[in-house]
């Protein structure tokens, strides 16, 4: 967390109060989440009306992408299709998916391209297809995975011509990339603190005021009765201080840290020449901002298992992800990286290293003179274990002892 995010949090724990309540208290905290509601509405070119507060992305995504069907299939029968990108978070995907297993939606994986980015006239075409039946459009503004930024002024255009509200899921993007909700033509928004130096556990969904959602939470009606449940103030504040901090602050760390990680993809590259970098290139921009996260480098390692190469690198400080944390610990290749056509050796074999206004020079060089080494020593463990999986090895009388890397 950033400093300051800290101790605004911090202040705001030792006081009492729910700003749900007609008390003093109650209306003193009430005051100090309106102000935070306001601060997050004017880092990110919204009005406060339309700042919903939540517990962090997932439960943004849910809302946007369940209240959305429910809201628009409820007003119309027809619209049954619900359109997300191959490459979402599975807050979304996941979501999508409960629809068509417990209401009747048929979900749809738009394509991506080598990039992993959504083409407007990919969208346009799964529109056209079948007029009138889409409830829905989500697609993450810049994506967890690869850093790849997607058109979604352009993509939101093409929903709006065929009347179909757009979500996305930003979660990525603000704090870092230049975003504003009215300017992006977008209908819901899901951002989160974690992402921007604010508390775990505290989100928003920006949700245009005339946009209509069903509730998830049902109880108190807080939030525009989108969102029942009583509010978390010292977190809310904390998540405004952090957004506030971070939004002013990126066109400067943008610079900075995408600096970082241009010179931690050439140094890896060095000590592994066949590692390949996943994503776009980044050396074009969209929507006013650069084409790829800043922060972001996903590389594949020939050879290697990324669980083994994290564990690997940790035994020497250096932390880093195959995917999203959410998925972390779950044996299955990268749905992003399949989706962009990767094959699932590829996609097993991937890490992601993320920079952020914590990084420095020092953690680049330390993977600099670390990852040689633990590539080599993770694919000799890997033939080794591919060896003693031959069918010889598994009892034929020709098998041979052989060392396993330790």
């Amino acid at each position: 967390m950033l400093p300051d995010a800290v101790a605004a949090m911090a202040e705001a724990m030792a006081s009492t109060g729910n700003a749900s309540a007609l008390h003093s208290s109650g209306r003193r905290a009430r005051r100090r989440v309106e102000e935070a509601r306001e601060v997050i509405a004017a880092a990110v070119g919204a009005r406060p009306s339309e700042v919903v507060f939540t517990t962090g992305g997932t439960e943004s995504d849910n809302l946007a992408v369940k209240g959305l069907y429910w809201s628009r299939q409820g007003a119309d029968a027809r619209r049954i299709r619900v359109l997300v990108s191959a490459v979402e978070h599975h807050a979304v995907v996941d979501s999508a998916e409960w629809l068509a297993a417990h209401e009747g939606a048929e979900v749809e994986l738009l394509e991506v391209d080598r990039y992993g980015r959504v083409r407007p006239e990919t969208l346009r075409a799964a529109l056209e297809r079948d007029p009138g039946s889409a409830a829905l459009v989500s697609v993450m503004w810049a994506n967890n995975e690869v850093g790849t930024v997607n058109p979604i002024r352009e993509l939101a255009a093409v929903a709006h011509e065929f009347d179909v509200p757009f979500h996305t899921d930003a979660v990525q993007a603000v704090g870092i990339l230049p975003v504003d909700f009215a300017a992006s033509g977008v209908d819901a928004l899901t951002l989160t603190g974690h992402k921007l130096g604010g508390p775990y556990g505290a989100g928003v969904l920006l949700l245009g005021r005339e946009v209509a959602v069903t509730p998830l939470l049902h109880g108190g009606g807080q939030e525009r009765d989108v969102r029942s449940g009583t509010l978390d103030t010292p977190s809310v504040i904390g998540l405004a201080t952090a957004v506030e901090l971070a939004v002013a602050d990126a066109p400067r760390r943008a610079g900075t840290i995408g600096a970082l990680r241009d010179e931690l993809v050439a140094r890896v590259v060095a000590a592994v020449p066949d590692a390949v970098l996943n994503g776009d290139p980044g050396t074009s921009a969209i929507d006013g901002g650069p084409s790829r996260l800043p922060g972001n480098a996903h590389l594949s390692f020939p050879g290697c298992e990324g669980d083994s190469l994290i564990m690997l690198l940790d035994a020497h400080g250096i932390e880093c992800a195959t995917g999203s944390a959410c998925t972390a610990g779950v044996p299955q290749p990268s749905h992003v990286l399949l989706a962009m056509g990767a094959d699932e050796a590829t996609a097993r074999g991937s890490l992601r290293f993320s920079l952020g206004h914590t990084s420095t020079q020092r953690d680049v060089d330390s993977l600099a003179g670390t990852i040689g080494p633990v590539v080599d020593r993770a694919r000799r463990a890997g033939q080794n274990a591919a060896a003693h999986r031959r069918p010889e090895a598994r009892g034929g009388r020709t098998a041979q002892p052989r060392a396993v890397a330790r």
